[in-house]
């Protein structure tokens, strides 16, 4: 059930992330739920959010994404590392519309050395609007300085 279906709420099993660094913070609030290793990132989908044509821009999907994967790996490690973008993948498969509460389903595929690789699949209830891969540097741990300003 989207948040507008639910009358604005956030659903079930969701908890409010102060996480994603003051870009995504502009965009608005992050919010996620695991379930074993399953994690999901999601977000609710406002006018500001939408292009000329009324959809959800597709620079946003893919900033979503973008974040989902990177929160989903440092989530996964328990924090024991950071990462960053080193390729990202998007194939747009459907449009969001604002109103929409949209998901981004991560999978951790693996996560080496120096280089980790996650997919995700950003979903409005089971209709996939775009998938995405990467392929993310593996860096040193955030500080708790970095972690306490929303990073």
């Amino acid at each position: 059930m989207t948040p507008q279906q639910n009358g604005g709420s956030v659903p079930q099993g969701f908890e409010r992330l102060k996480r994603g660094g003051p870009y995504m913070a502009s965009l608005g609030d992050l919010y996620c739920r695991r379930d074993g290793e399953a994690i999901t990132i999601a977000m609710q989908m406002t006018e500001r959010h939408a292009n000329m044509r009324g959809i959800v821009h597709g620079g946003m999907l893919a900033s979503l994404a973008d974040s989902a994967l990177g929160l989903g790996l440092q989530m996964s490690c328990e924090g024991r590392n950071s990462f960053v973008t080193v390729n990202l993948g998007t194939d747009f498969l459907d449009a969001a519309r604002p109103g929409d509460w949209l998901e981004a389903r991560v999978r951790i595929g693996r996560i080496g050395a120096r280089v980790a690789f996650a997919e995700c699949d950003l979903v409005v209830g089971e209709r996939r609007i775009l998938r995405a891969s990467g392929v993310f540097a593996v860096m040193k741990a955030l500080t708790a300085t970095q972690l306490d300003a929303g990073y």
